[in-house]
């Protein structure tokens, strides 16, 4: 009997180690499933964001002559920028492919014929998805703020550069302050221009006074003194002269002009603003969106200071000026230190104006009316200010906020798609995409909306920027619940054989009725 029951034993811890090794096995099989995907998906949705960062600044980018290096620095800054959006998108749709080419492969259906749930095959990748939504939280706490930095910076420094000086043919050329410069003609190997006409617009009482004619002419631009050298052939030069100091002008005086004949003149254009130079990064610096945790603590609590003195500065020259008769009460008694409110009786403003003559009525009536219109500017001013502050502190809270739903959403969009695929049981990158586009547009629209109505005040700050993990949250349970106990909600062929049965059951129930009529029918008739 002992021996026996050894041998059982044995025998358990032999299977229970078998069990073990194939359980590795399945995990090993299932996270080299999911993490292939996830990165191709990753790096496409990455792409694709980057692709929409690029179509949106085509306009301040294109004509600048940026070298390689700063437009390879601008969209490794956009990349990082972009990697709370491409993130989420990316678990959600690796997850949906996942599941869903086990579902349509039937080893998913294999792996619960063998006695594990779902849930206990979702395991490492849950694991996965935990590492993932810390990672995605330090680096929206760390890495976004300095990228946004970066970015904003070096985009505001793209925007101040003018375009490159490319005078094209038959168009008038206006990238150089005061001039207009136009050509018929120019050769791309000599870079020679002919036919050359310059405008001088630097007399703003009579812009089309200088005129420049010239035969041909070349343009070199030195770049490391700001001027552009202009050598014009050939050419000859309009100049009315007239009396500047007169705003109009005599139809005589601008008759009155000289002409200019020459061989060979060089002209020099300073060239400011066509040099590219990256502004200061602390310009940007106080914007919640290049801060951390601690930062926009910080920054809020400085908020708050602020907007509590000037709300007692105007509480103190609200006071002021509304409750003058307690300063004239304490002057008229001079021994009174501190007189309360209560001990001031209320004056009758009419009989002390009806001690006056007319005129001194009307000057006492224009004096109270222009300290009143005085005190509503500042106070205007001051609730401006204060409206200001109130702005900035509810942006605070909302970037604050969003450093934990991006991390949160991560680990959503996992038991969203996880359980999805499961169900459609559809891999590849067909029906997936489709699904997870939707469900990402879906989530987008919400957390805008939450977004807007946070920073317009009508929610709670933290209302508006957790809406969207509000709805999709419970979705995700409710998916991961039918997934487990073997849903056919997403099942075509289910509600195909629902259908087609409803149909048929209607069809003969209608023919049922048809007999019955004609039963009745034929007994009438009998």
């Amino acid at each position: 009997m002992f021996k026996l029951t050894l041998q059982g034993a044995r025998h358990t811890i032999l299977l229970f180690k078998d069990f073990n090794a194939g359980m590795k096995k399945l995990h090993w099989f299932i996270l080299k499933s999911y993490l292939g995907p996830l990165s191709m998906t990753f790096f496409i949705s990455l792409f694709i964001l980057v692709m929409q960062f690029l179509w949106r600044y085509v306009d301040d980018l294109v004509g600048k002559g940026l070298d390689f290096f700063t437009l390879g620095e601008l969209l490794f800054y956009a990349s990082l920028q972009v990697i709370p959006m491409a993130l989420p998108l990316a678990i959600l749709l690796a997850s949906l492919m996942t599941f869903g080419s086990l579902g349509e492969n039937y080893e998913l259906t294999a792996i619960k014929a063998s006695g594990v749930s779902l849930l206990r095959t979702m395991k490492p990748l849950i694991y996965v998805t935990i590492i993932t939504s810390v990672l995605a939280f330090g680096f929206s706490n760390n890495v976004l703020p300095w990228a946004n930095l970066k970015l904003y910076t070096l985009l505001w420094s793209v925007k101040q550069k003018k375009p490159e000086l490319e005078i094209k043919e038959q168009i008038f050329y206006d990238g150089i302050d005061d001039f207009r410069i136009k050509i018929s003609h120019k050769d791309p190997e000599t870079g020679l221009m002919h036919n050359v006409m310059i405008y001088d617009h630097r007399d703003s009482r009579n812009p089309n006074s200088n005129v420049t004619l010239a035969d041909s002419g070349k343009l070199q631009i030195a770049r490391d003194n700001g001027f552009m050298k202009l050598t014009l052939l050939d050419g000859i030069r309009f100049e009315e002269n007239v009396q500047n100091q007169k705003k109009r002008l005599s139809k005589r005086e601008k008759q009155r002009f000289r002409q200019d004949k020459f061989k060979k003149q060089v002209a020099l254009f300073e060239m400011h603003g066509h040099n590219f130079e990256r502004s200061d990064e602390k310009i940007f610096s106080g914007n919640d969106r290049m801060k951390n945790l601690s930062q926009l603590q910080e920054g809020i609590d400085t908020l708050n200071l602020q907007q509590n003195e000037l709300v007692g500065s105007i509480k103190q020259q609200t006071e002021n000026f509304y409750f003058q008769q307690r300063r004239y009460y304490k002057r008229v008694n001079k021994e009174a230190a501190d007189v309360p409110m209560e001990a001031v009786k209320p004056m009758n403003f009419d009989s002390l104006l009806l001690t006056l003559n007319n005129h001194q009525q009307l000057m006492a009536i224009e004096s109270a009316k222009r300290k009143a219109q005085d005190n509503r500017s500042q106070l205007e001013g001051k609730l401006s200010r204060y409206r200001n502050y109130q702005t900035k502190i509810t942006r605070h809270f909302m970037e604050l906020h969003r450093k934990f739903t991006l991390s949160f959403a991560c680990f959503i969009f996992f038991f969203i798609g996880a359980p999805l695929g499961a169900i459609i049981r559809k891999g590849g990158l067909g029906m997936p995409v489709v699904i997870s586009i939707l469900f990402f547009i879906f989530y987008y629209i919400i957390d805008t909306l939450g977004a807007k109505f946070a920073n317009e005040g009508a929610w709670q700050v933290y209302q508006g920027m957790w809406l969207s993990s509000a709805i999709l949250f419970p979705l995700g349970v409710f998916l991961t619940y039918k997934s487990a106990t073997d849903s056919t909600l997403l099942n075509a062929d289910a509600y195909r054989i629902f259908f087609r049965k409803l149909f048929k059951r209607e069809k003969y129930d209608l023919k049922n009725r048809l007999d019955k009529e004609n039963e009745a029918e034929t007994d009438l008739k009998s």
